[in-house]
């Protein structure tokens, strides 16, 4: 046999084994990241980034874009830069849901220390629901109408800008 010829006992894949966490989730990133994706569905990504980014409940944001994401097969690394940019923007609108939602609703607004808030939620979870559960359905309700307005109003005048830089791109 010459030095250059196959033999069965030869591996088939060249390079040192790659681990699980490299296999299952960094490969996964980088071909996310890599990968051509039409201009739909960035502007997609985008407008359904920031309405989930805007979910009026803090720390579930990240969550709700994963499983956003994941559901409607969008980009899930431009999802979560829109969530973490927009997170001065989502304290505002927190307070600015609880208000519309008791408007909705046709009470008044609770207020509200965030401090106190906090205080109570980590040592009375009874107490925390009987006092501001129904703030938060009212929040979540005003959010909920505002979903449909907020993407839509994204969407639709993001993709003809993505279409013009998409045909604009050099080809490689």
């Amino acid at each position: 046999m010459g030095v250059n010829s196959v033999t069965s006992e030869t591996p088939l894949c060249v390079g040192p084994r790659r681990s699980f966490w490299q296999r299952r989730i960094l490969d996964p990133i980088i071909t996310q990241l890599t990968q051509g994706i039409s201009p739909d569905r960035i502007a997609l990504s985008l407008a359904v980034g920031v309405a989930g980014g805007l979910f009026p409940f803090l720390g579930f944001t990240t969550l709700l874009c994963f499983v956003l994401a994941l559901a409607l097969r969008l980009n899930q690394p431009i999802i979560h830069v829109v969530n973490q940019v927009l997170w001065p923007v989502h304290l505002t609108m927190v307070v600015v849901y609880i208000r519309a939602g008791a408007w909705l609703y046709g009470t008044e607004a609770l207020p509200f220390n965030p401090t106190e808030v906090t205080d109570l939620f980590l040592h009375s979870q009874r107490e925390f629901w009987a006092r501001f559960g129904l703030m938060g359905l009212h929040a979540f309700t005003a959010w909920l109408l505002t979903v449909p307005v907020i993407v839509a109003s994204l969407y639709f005048p993001l993709r003809p800008v993505l279409r013009r830089l998409a045909a604009n791109r050099p080809t490689r």
